[in-house]
């Protein structure tokens, strides 16, 4: 992964609410309400909802198939905040010997690794290589061809 794939979150991101459904939750059968009813008046930003420091978030595009049973596919956009603390489970962005990756963070027998969501690729020990958190990974945008 190459680092010009790093983009920064905007430092003060703009507000763009979108409408957002309420879910049907109905028990029983009353009519038939509006279709228009479920857009009244909520909206989503989803600035607001996936960036929560928008100093230390970035952006990047997903290359490769190490994290597709994580369900991180290639193509994919992480929005990745390097304020967090990296604790076991987190899915980080790391540098592993100077190569920018994406990697489960997990202690095994008590040392740690960065694992794969692929079984071809082995765990690496961090350990015993030079390795530095860059961020966690707080969410994965996934498009679906149309």
């Amino acid at each position: 992964m190459a680092q010009d794939t790093l983009i920064p979150a905007h430092r003060e991101p703009p507000s763009l609410p979108l409408p957002f459904p309420l879910p049907l939750t109905r028990a029983g059968l009353s009519g038939f309400p509006s279709p228009a009813q479920d857009y009244e008046g909520r909206t989503l930003d989803l600035n607001e909802r996936l960036v929560k420091r928008s100093a230390s978030t970035f952006f990047m595009t997903v290359i490769g198939d190490s994290m597709e049973a994580l369900g991180i596919q290639e193509g994919d956009l992480l929005v990745v905040d390097s304020s967090i603390d990296p604790r076991p489970g987190h899915i980080l962005v790391a540098t592993v010997e100077g190569e920018l990756v994406v990697k489960r963070y997990e202690l095994l027998g008590n040392r740690p690794y960065f694992t794969s969501g692929n079984p071809r690729y082995r765990p690496i020990p961090a350990a015993d290589l030079e390795c530095q958190a860059w961020g966690v990974v707080r969410a994965v945008i996934h498009e679906y061809p149309v």
